[in-house]
Order: structure tokens, then sequence, then C-alpha cells
């Protein structure tokens, strides 16, 4: 099939226009801007070669327009658009991307993640360099997987919180 990978401009953690797995898995990717159009975009590609499917990373950072523009791709151009990213930031707040695709999407197929205790990781606690609990700073910090751990509720707010056990 031919994917059209997409990447935000602002994930450099391999370089622009890459997209890797923790297993080391890469592909190419085209990457885009805050204020790009991405229904232009595609439908630029998918007329110089038919595209089969759209393949969106860290989804998260995508903005409102954005997503929008995605949900015009599968509804005029009739390519699947598959996005790929985390809910919440450090601070338990969801993205901006993350919350307008989870509103507007016709399907959504979670991949679980694991928190050390055992049960479904859904919230990401930003560590800091000494692997403290970091509650303050901007929302997005672009950093190695080092510096995020997935938890779940309950050892998140024992965390960001210090609720403890109840």
């Amino acid at each position: 099939m031919n994917t059209l990978v997409l990447a935000p401009m602002i994930d450099d953690r391999y370089g622009n226009g890459v997209v890797a797995s923790r297993i080391g898995l890469k592909t190419d990717a085209t990457i885009f801007a805050n204020d790009d159009d991405l229904y232009k975009l595609i439908e630029g590609h998918h007329r110089q070669n038919h595209l089969s499917c759209i393949l969106i990373d860290e989804a998260q950072f995508l903005n409102r327009q954005q997503v929008f523009q995605l949900s015009e791709v599968c509804d005029k151009l009739d390519i699947p658009v598959l996005a790929y990213g985390i809910r919440t930031d450090f601070q338990g707040e969801p993205f901006e991307g993350s919350k307008y695709l989870l509103a507007w999407a016709d399907n959504l197929k979670e991949l679980k993640a694991i928190c050390h205790c055992g049960r479904k990781a859904t919230m990401v606690i930003r560590r800091d360099e000494a692997g403290n609990t970091v509650i303050e700073g901007a929302q997005i910090e672009i950093g190695g997987n080092d510096r995020y751990e997935s938890t779940c509720r309950l050892h998140f707010k024992e965390e960001y919180y210090g609720t403890g056990k109840r």
C-alpha cells in the first residue's frame, strides 16, 4: 500500500522527517508545521501518486483545524487516516490534537501500555534529571523516552498530587 507518513516538525528526536519505533524500526516522513493545511498537503501527494493510507505520528501535536482537515481527507478523498499519539500531558491535561481526535474519530483503537503495577497505563509522568516527578513546565518538551513514564491513573495521582493510596 502507498502510505504517506506525516510527523510534526516539532518532534526532532530522531531527526526531522524520521519516525522511529522503540524497537528500532525507522521510516522517512513528511514533516508538517502547526500552520500547515494537511488537507492540501495530502491532496497534493494524492494527485502525484495515489495514496492508500495516511499515518500520523505524534498526533497529539495536531491542532483543531488540522484534525478537521484530516476528517476532510477521510470524507472527501476517501483515504483512511491512522493517527498515533498520547491523550494527555504530564499534568493530566489533554493535548489539543488528542482532544479533537477523540471527539471526531470514526474509530478508536487504543494501544495498551502497562503501568509498573500491572494496570493499564493511561497517564504520563515527566521526570527531571534526578528522577523526580515534574509538576510544572511547558506542555510540550521534546525529550528522550527516559524522561517519561507511562502509569495508571492511581500511580499518576500518587506521583503528581501526592495522594497516596486510600
